[in-house]
């Protein structure tokens, strides 16, 4: 069974025609990472699968509920998790969660069992009857978690879960998330973190204006770029590297993808030559899920 089915979505703000005609589905249990820019078109996305927006054309579904015709039922299998807090700062961490599970209709009984459950799992219990104000961001952050899985939803949204939080949050987050997923609920995760994108998700797919550009796993995604090693390069002052290098520049480095290392430097080494500027550093590494992200959209230098 698909999780999610986002058939030729179409959106317009006024002069701005934020989705045009995306198309895509998230299996279940699956981790699904959604990438894109800024202004790319990934919130108009989730606004509308969580139910929040229409499309003007297209439809959603979220296990098997249409978002627009069925969205009480649609949000009832949805948790949310959003990057910025929404838990009320003058309530409780208890009160914060118990408010959530009653907006789900659930009794108080299995309400207070659960948020005892997921307060004790993030850590945060011992804190229940303190006021969210007080908080520090992780704290805030492993508290929307809570918040978000409290009725036990099928689909969970997750919109820059770790941003900003120290390492030991972030790694709790990640390692929930994983957890999650193997128990065979599905996750639909947007972030700017590549490195996490490509540790967590099963498969990624990149909005650019509007239009998905790519669907695929972060490995074959990956081997879009070229090559299967980056060739790092740093010279004693700033160079332009002839078109077949295939390069970008990234800080004072240059970075070549290549399947044929030396080669690949035996050519860099004659242009130095050539051009009268000293090799000061070589590095290789594997290209990145940035490195593709970048390649994608065409942002090579």
């Amino acid at each position: 069974m698909r999780a999610i089915e986002a058939e030729n979505l179409k959106k317009r703000f006024g002069s701005v025609e934020a989705l045009k005609g995306i198309t895509f589905h998230v299996k279940r249990g699956e981790v699904f990472g959604y990438l894109g820019m800024n202004g790319a078109g990934k919130t108009t996305t989730v606004r509308i699968l969580t139910g929040i927006v229409k499309p003007d054309s297209g439809c959603a579904r979220v296990m098997g509920f249409d978002v627009s015709e069925d969205t009480l039922r649609a949000k009832e299998v949805i948790g949310v998790l959003p990057e910025v807090s929404n838990a009320y700062p003058d309530l409780t961490a208890w009160q914060n969660v118990m408010f959530t599970a009653e907006l789900y209709g659930m009794s108080k009984r299995e309400a207070e069992k659960r948020a005892e459950e997921l307060l004790r799992e993030f850590g945060i219990y011992d804190r229940r009857n303190s006021r969210v104000r007080g908080f520090s961001k992780g704290m805030k952050q492993r508290l929307m978690f809570c918040m978000a899985l409290i009725s036990d939803p099928e689909v969970i949204f997750l919109d820059e879960p770790t941003s900003g939080l120290d390492v030991l949050s972030a790694r709790m987050i990640r390692e929930k998330v994983l957890e999650l997923a193997k128990s065979g609920k599905t996750i639909f995760l947007t972030s700017h973190n590549m490195n996490e994108v490509n540790l967590l998700c099963d498969r990624v797919a990149i909005i650019n204006r509007g239009k998905i550009v790519v669907i695929d796993t972060p490995g074959n995604i990956r081997a879009r770029v070229g090559g299967s090693v980056a060739l790092e390069i740093r010279f004693d002052r700033a160079v332009e590297l002839p078109a077949e290098f295939r390069s970008k520049k990234v800080g004072d480095k240059y970075v070549v993808y290549t399947t044929d290392v030396h080669e690949a430097f035996c050519s860099v080494a004659d242009f130095a030559r050539g051009a009268g500027v000293k090799v000061l550093e070589v590095n290789t590494r594997s290209p990145t899920l940035e490195d593709a992200f970048l390649s994608v959209l065409g942002v090579v230098n």
